[in-house]
């Protein structure tokens, strides 16, 4: 969660500077290409706040009303983030370029558009790194695309999606402007903002996805439930595991219900601490599980 956050902080300072350069080249230059890329930026930089917005929000303490805690809010926050892409980002993008090629407008003097497009690719290339690393850290040897359908944190994977789209904004709204200007023709201005469009809309999608799955509700990874199996299976009194049942509350808050068949030789009250000992066993020994509820059955 460190690194993910020292992520979040370094993609929000860095599109917010951009946002604000990105929008005076564009008054400047009148590129619909680079008022698409500042619309992109300030949109990045709300998609920022709600983040960690939703990061402190999932730390809150359970209480009466939330009783298995506040983990779920980073889920509702990744999900409307990845509708701010879709919808702002994608949306006015797309629009922009439509409008653009209706009434064509020509670059005149595209120099401090290159100038913030470069001082941008410098920013969102540093904070792509820091993003890609922190989701390096989270997913160890995972292929890339297996750890972000498994991934249980989505701020990080957003992050990095989101930094991504916006180096290949800005390699388009480059292209854009120049083939535009170079060629004497306002057309490609509005096709490279309708690209960036599609591009932010695409991103969203996946993002959508990935975020709704975890919000609606997922088991624990293979190996979370592995290791409680083995620590149930390692208490001298269980005979067996018969059912186990897993949800992933936030990205370190696990809930396991188990079915449990215990040594009939038991007592009432032997019964009662053993099942209260596997319950401890878990918790300590299986770090993000928070809450075990154990049902004793018979074989």
């Amino acid at each position: 969660m460190p690194s993910t956050q020292f992520a979040i902080y370094t993609a929000l300072a860095a599109n917010l500077a951009i946002a604000a350069t990105k929008f005076v080249a564009a008054s400047v230059s009148g590129s619909s290409a680079m008022l698409s890329e500042g619309i992109h930026s300030l949109v990045d930089t709300l998609n920022e706040f709600l983040l960690l917005l939703g990061i402190k929000r999932s730390q809150k303490q359970p209480d009466e009303n939330r009783p298995f805690g506040y983990g779920k809010e980073v889920y509702f926050y990744s999900y409307i983030v990845s509708l701010l892409i879709f919808s702002v980002g994608g949306g006015v993008s797309f629009y922009e370029g439509i409008t653009h090629i209706q009434h064509p407008h020509a670059i005149e003097d595209p120099f401090w558009n290159y100038v913030v497009l470069g001082i941008a690719f410098a920013l969102d290339g540093f904070s792509l790194l820091t993003a890609f690393k922190a989701f390096n850290a989270q997913r160890g040897r995972t292929p890339f695309w297996k750890a972000v359908k498994d991934s249980k944190d989505p701020s990080t994977f957003v992050v990095l999606f989101e930094d991504a789209s916006d180096v290949l904004g800005l390699l388009i709204a480059f292209l854009g402007v120049f083939l535009g200007h170079e060629l004497q023709n306002p057309y490609i201005d509005g096709a490279a903002s309708i690209l960036i469009g599609c591009i932010l809309m695409g991103v969203a999608i996946v993002l959508a996805r990935e975020s709704k799955s975890l919000l609606l509700g997922e088991g624990a990874d293979p190996e979370i439930r592995n290791q409680v199996r083995a620590v149930t299976q390692a208490l001298k009194d269980s005979e067996s595991l018969k059912n186990q049942l897993t949800f992933q509350m936030g990205p370190e808050q696990v809930v396991v219900i188990q079915q449990v068949c215990f040594n009939s030789n038991l007592n009432s009250e032997e019964l009662i601490k053993a099942v209260a000992d596997l319950k401890e066993n878990i918790i300590t020994q299986v770090t993000p599980v928070t809450h075990v509820f154990i049902e004793p059955v018979k074989e």
